[in-house]
């Protein structure tokens, strides 16, 4: 692919240790025009890892708003680090130029068709091909622009896995398009719907649209729709994010109390099974195997303790043993399998071995010295 870009990025390699955002001219040859691009690169970018792709329009608009909710997620874990693209559209109210459509039809005028090529077959490869993106991508629009993400939908494979569409001004018949996509589509996709509750001249059309949508019964489609009854058309995009966040990502956090007690205690299967899916469904949605959390480890051990599921114990140890190696958690968690077994020779030797490593969270080496004499004055080794 021919570098489209005015000023090189190749500096930008060199972005270092601290996330940095890097606003540039990006020269399109699909529109014969230079336009202002804005990227953020998380913190600590590496080449070992893959990071997730969001595609924000009305970038003067939306973009800092993106950034900073990716960087609050991702340190807390609620989100992975991500790499964020801003198109600035503001300047001679290009957004309208990009995004408008076609009155009779509802399709992109001539300039919006060249403005689609340029996202997706310029801007976005040369991301794709010149870093370590994650196949899962994220689309951010408000207004106009939310409306244009719509039409990445109509490819034969959408262009996103997730859409965040605040407060659109809906084509022609958009609003029965889009839930006729939906329903068609296949694949994991994110839809989120996001509006103010002030009348407008599209509100009808996108109630009628959220409830096409909310009818559709699909286990591949995770569509939500917000409500703000204090935002205005302004304001919209920063009531709606976090949520849009949360709805997106709630499967990448850590499991919570709520979660522990409604959905681990309360299943039939083997405890160990809900972590293997929950990190299954991560690896398969974004591209990429994410490292177990400690707070996750520690969630299925006490699950596995509480239902006497001692076959997890024995899974969760060996788990613990290569992504925890240097830690106590592998192997003390391998002797409270045997112990309760019946095993009280092999489970000693587990705790001596898990005694000559790292202390981790609760476990210390005091904890497995008392395990060891324990066994030895029970059984007289």
């Amino acid at each position: 692919m021919k570098r489209l870009l005015l000023l090189s990025l190749i500096g930008m390699l060199g972005f270092g240790l601290n996330g940095q955002v890097k606003k540039e001219i990006f020269e399109s040859f699909k529109l014969q025009e230079r336009r202002d691009v804005s990227y953020y690169f998380p913190e600590g970018y590496s080449e070992e890892k893959k990071y997730p792709l969001i595609l924000v329009l009305d970038a003067d608009y939306l973009f800092d708003l993106v950034v900073s909710h990716t960087k609050f997620n991702s340190k807390y874990h609620r989100m992975p680090e991500a790499i964020v693209v801003g198109v600035h559209q503001e300047e001679n109210d290009l957004r309208w130029e990009d995004c408008d459509f076609e009155q009779s039809t509802g399709l992109p005028t001539e300039k919006g068709k060249l403005f689609y090529e340029f996202l997706g077959t310029e801007l976005l490869p040369y991301l794709e091909t010149s870093y370590n993106t994650a196949p899962f991508k994220m689309f951010v629009g408000y207004d106009i622009t939310a409306n244009f993400g719509n039409y990445f939908l109509f490819k034969d494979r959408s262009l996103f896995n997730s859409y965040v569409i605040i407060s659109p001004v809906l084509a022609t018949e958009m609003e029965s398009r889009i839930p006729s996509r939906l329903l068609d589509l296949n694949g994991e996709l994110f839809y989120n719907l996001i509006v103010e509750k002030e009348k407008s001249e599209d509100r009808n059309r996108i109630l009628q649209m959220n409830n096409a949508i909310a009818s559709i019964s699909r286990d591949n489609l995770h569509y939500f729709f917000d409500e703000y009854e204090k935002a205005d058309h302004l304001s919209i995009a920063s009531y709606g994010l976090t949520k849009a966040f949360d709805n997106v990502f709630h499967l990448f956090r850590p499991i919570t109390p709520k979660e522990y007690k409604q959905e681990i205690l309360t299943s039939n299967e083997p405890v160990f099974n809900y972590l293997e899916n929950k990190y299954g469904r991560i690896e398969a949605l974004l591209g990429y195997e994410k490292a177990v959390e400690l707070n996750d480890i520690m969630a299925i051990y006490a699950g596995s303790i509480k239902k006497d599921d001692y076959e997890s114990l024995k899974s969760l140890s060996e788990l613990c043993k290569k992504q925890f190696s240097e830690t106590m958690l592998g192997f003390y968690f391998e002797g409270e399998y045997l112990e309760l077994l019946g095993e009280p020779k092999k489970a000693m030797k587990a705790f001596e071995k898990s005694f000559m490593m790292e202390e981790i969270d609760f476990l210390t080496k005091d904890m497995a010295l008392e395990k060891i004499d324990a066994i030895k004055a029970d059984f007289g080794y």
